[in-house]
């Protein structure tokens, strides 16, 4: 099979994540849009695999969770009857390390209780400690929040309607890092970098495959190539997870390299005594007198 050379996949996947469109990148490249589509999926796809294999034991103090809007084909108001069920709104659920700015999890599907469980199910396998867990009040957090984590997380569900009202659904709750800023401003970095999910274009995906391989290929470009302003680093080197800045070919070659995905396996089942605690047990002293 032929493929670009490695200069010009480097060129085009650095355009791709720096806000450009498919047809403008052939324009900037002279790379066939067909060419850079089958790039963008092989190299999106590889990208989601690096994300599952090393984005693994976990331990972040603040996670935020949000939803950010974006579209496959058309809008919902204009769906008909004889659109595949994929057609319409598609959401990106993310999970974010409020502290080191790394995108632990994130999921690509409708904003329905099915895809909150399975973004959640993924979360949840990935970290290790007792996070604190702050989203927004969409509903559907709280069940599968409560299924997946359980007592092992500090929930916090904010009110936005009330004025950012914190409820405590579990836990204790941290009232200085009470927010979902970061993680919404996360969502403005992804739709800049991505012109998919930019409001108001036209450069909208047209199957949810390649959809889900942008927003993988934009994940990864954020996670380990692209510094933070705040950090001086990357999220990958504040999470401890390489030592230095990863150029563009470093991804593709890592991301070429990654492992297949295994399945999740189910919520762990619950455990008395809980994991480093012992049974009270009742001991009686022989020999002494009362009074």
């Amino acid at each position: 099979m032929n493929r670009l050379p490695l200069d010009r996949q480097i060129h085009v996947i650095s355009l791709l994540c720096e806000g450009n469109g498919i047809r403008s990148t052939e324009r900037l490249t002279g790379v066939h849009r067909d060419t850079i589509m089958r790039l963008t999926q092989r190299v999106g796809d590889g990208c989601h695999r690096l994300h599952h294999a090393r984005m693994r034991d976990l331990q972040p103090a603040r996670l935020e969770l949000d939803e950010t809007w974006s579209c496959i084909r058309v809008k919902q108001k204009n769906i008909r009857p004889d659109h595949p069920v994929e057609y319409g709104d598609c959401y990106t659920w993310v999970g974010l390390d409020a502290d080191k700015r790394t995108i632990v999890s994130y999921w690509v599907g409708k904003r329905s209780a099915e895809d909150a469980e399975a973004f959640v199910a993924d979360l949840r396998h990935r970290v290790v400690n007792r996070p604190q867990i702050v989203t927004d009040a969409y509903q559907p957090y709280e069940p599968v929040l409560a299924k997946w984590f359980g007592g092992s997380a500090d929930y916090v569900m904010l009110n936005k309607k009330a004025g950012n009202v914190p409820v405590v659904i579990r836990g204790r709750s941290d009232a200085g890092g009470l927010t979902t800023n970061h993680v919404e401003r996360v969502n403005l970095t992804l739709r800049a970098h991505l012109r998919r999910c930019t409001r108001r274009t036209t450069a909208i995906s047209k199957k949810k495959v390649a959809h889900q391989a942008a927003i993988a290929l934009g994940v990864g470009f954020y996670n380990w190539c692209r510094v933070h302003e705040t950090l001086r680093v990357t999220p990958a080197m504040e999470m401890g997870l390489t030592d230095h800045i990863w150029s563009i070919a470093e991804l593709l070659r890592e991301a070429e390299a990654a492992p297949p995905i295994e399945p999740i396996p189910p919520p762990p089942a619950a455990v008395f005594p809980r994991p480093g605690r012992r049974l009270f047990r009742i001991q009686v002293s022989r020999g002494r007198k009362m009074g």
